[in-house]
Parts: C-alpha cells; structure tokens; sequence
C-alpha cells in the first residue's frame, strides 16, 4: 500500500492558528485516504525542541541560502533519505520548495506534492516590517523556494483561483496546479441553534491572532466603523492583548488573548466582522465562522475564494459606511443568531467531506 511522508512546518502545540489549521486539514485527508499507519510526519520545527541561540543564529545565516523557517542542509539530507521509503511526499509549505528541487536532483522516483496556503511573496511582503534590516533576503528566499516548488513539483495545490492565476503569472513554467478551498473538520455539531433574534445591542466578534493584516484591520474597525454604531465589541485571537496594549483606541473594548476555547465566544456572538484589507489565499476564520452558522460580515478580502451569497450570510463590505449601514440593518432588522445558510453553505462546500473527492484526484 502507498506511503506518505508529510512535511510539517511545525509540531505546535495549544489552539491552531489559520495555517495550522489547514494543515491539520490536509494531513487528516491523507489519513482517511491512505490509512493513518501510512502517513508519517516530519517536522522542520519543533515548538516542543528546546531552542538555542546557536540555533537561531544559524537559521538567520541560512535564510541567503533559501533554507527557511529552521530548514536546515542537515535536516534536508534526512528528508531525502526518508524519501526513499515513501510513494508521496507532501510539502505543506511552499516556503520549503527548495525540498522539491533537492529530491528532484537526486532523481527522486515518487511523486511531490507542494501545498500553497498563500502566494508567499505577497504574504511576508504585507508582514514583514518595511523597515526590517535583511528584508530583501528575506523576500528574495520566499520568491526562491515558491519558484522551486513550482517548478519542481509534480503537483500544486492552491486555495483559490485567485492565488493560482498569480502563480501562473510569476512563474510561467508552473506545472499541474489543483484548486482545493479551506475545509475544516466540523467542530460545529455541539453549537446551540438557537432560535433567538440579534439583539438589539448586538455582541460583534471579532476573530484573529496578533498579525498585521489582522491588526490593521481591527484598528481600522476601531477608529472608522465602531463610533457610528451601537455594539458590543469583543475581540478573540493568539496574542492580541499585546494589540490593546499598544493601541490606546483598544483600551475599553473587551479582548481575549489565548482563550482555550473559541466556542464560548462564538457562541455568544450575533455577528462575526472580518475587516481584512491584505493578504492572499483564503482566511480560516471565513471558514470557522460558516462552521459555526454564524452572521458575518466582511470585506472582499475575507470572503476571497468563497461561493457565498453574502446577502444571505450577512454582508459583503468595501467601505466603512458599507460596514456601518449593515450593522445598522441588523439592529434594526433582527436576523436569526443561528444563521442556517452559513451552516448549510459550510458542509456543502467546505467541511472534510465536500473536498475529499479533490484530494482522491491528486494521489
């Protein structure tokens, strides 16, 4: 029977940010499809792994090399070994296409699949800090390894057409490309579908780890949507306490950093408001709050890659007075809190089930 070796960026542990999320995803397919004894992992990074500082030394001096996010040449050598006893290798990260390349030259006779959870060189151009010493380097390795995943592997997967048609520009010589959406497990089964209305205050939530794109969007929310409306305003995400200590316009809304359990949260709320502006793939976020039949209200970028009729799920918003005519449309005119459309459309199109035939076609 075949075998899959699967390549992770990182072993983590406590709540799964976005990425983690799908890579988690992405295993779990693997799993169902070939038999969890045939899957095997191997981690680039280990949170668990005690750090040094010898080591972090040496992933800076690396970086020129295109060796990225602890990769190193001694744990590419392991790679390829292993490589021999496996049928597939799954790369989760194209930041580590330089994987693909190394097996394609020691003639490799598997099959290589690299995963795109972004087009990377849009994603670290929107969050590395413009003024970072070494920023160049940087961009120039996350531009080098996406060009060697899409040159060396046998199969790219993308989130999205959006994220593919630039691929396709950026590097011509990409070959096979398969579109596969955010899906998550269905962690929404135990959530009260409740019939109530949206108060009349409604409880707006906002979901994201500390992360620029994240943070801009809040602090935008903040200052352009959130005087001209009457919410309650909480904000849930890895880190973001760090957000409201920095930011004085956060100071007398309510924010959870590092909760062990979003349901609570979700459950709570009548709308989750998603004002991302920047990025690239397709946010997980989207895709938990469908899961969980809630309300939502977004800009393009958050519903990017998503078949959603947004008068349904709540509202599609360019503008902050978009935001603000859609809040003031809920407040006036209660919807379910439940939102069924938002359920329905998740297990159609983005649960396990809706894209495991996607997966059976790749292998």
């Amino acid at each position: 029977m075949a075998k899959l070796l699967f390549i992770w960026y990182k072993r983590s542990k406590g709540i799964l940010e976005g990425g983690g999320q799908c890579s988690l995803r992405n295993y779990k397919m693997f799993c169902e499809l070939l038999g969890e004894k045939q899957v095997d992992s191997y981690y680039i990074h280990d949170e668990y792994r005690k750090k040094s500082l010898c080591s972090y030394a040496q992933g800076i001096a690396l970086f020129p090399f295109n060796y990225f996010y602890g990769l190193t040449p001694q744990r590419l050598k392991e790679i390829v070994l292993l490589a021999q006893n496996y049928d597939y290798i799954f790369i989760d990260r194209s930041v580590f296409g330089i994987i693909a390349k190394i097996l394609k030259e020691v003639n490799y006779q598997g099959k290589v699949f690299t995963h795109f959870h972004n087009v990377e060189t849009i994603y670290f151009d929107a969050v590395l800090p413009k003024h970072l010493p070494g920023r160049h380097i940087l961009l120039n390795a996350v531009d080098k390894n996406d060009a060697y995943a899409c040159r060396y592997s046998n199969e790219i997967i993308v989130l999205n057409q959006r994220d593919e048609l630039i691929l396709r520009e950026k590097y011509p010589f990409v070959g096979h490309t398969t579109r596969i959406p955010i899906a998550l497990p269905d962690r929404g089964t135990s959530i009260q579908q409740t019939t109530e209305l949206t108060r009349k205050k409604p409880t707006c939530l906002f979901l994201g780890s500390y992360f620029a794109p994240n943070n801009q969007g809040i602090l935008w929310f903040v200052e352009h949507v959130l005087p001209y409306v009457d919410i309650h305003m909480k904000i849930v995400g890895r880190g973001m306490s760090k957000l409201k200590d920095e930011s004085p316009a956060l100071r007398d809304i309510e924010v959870v950093s590092d909760a062990p359990d979003l349901l609570p949260h979700l459950q709570d709320a009548d709308i989750v408001v998603l004002p991302i502006f920047s990025g690239s793939g397709m946010k997980v976020k989207t895709c938990e709050s469908l899961m969980h039949g809630k309300n939502i209200i977004g800009t393009p970028e958050a519903f990017e890659g998503y078949d959603i009729d947004y008068s349904l799920v709540g509202g599609n918003c360019k503008t902050a007075q978009d935001f603000i005519e859609c809040i003031k449309n809920f407040t006036q005119n209660p919807r379910p809190r439940f939102n069924e459309y938002a359920r329905k459309t998740y297990l159609q199109k983005y649960s396990l089930d809706a894209i495991k035939q996607s997966f059976k076609t790749i292998l």
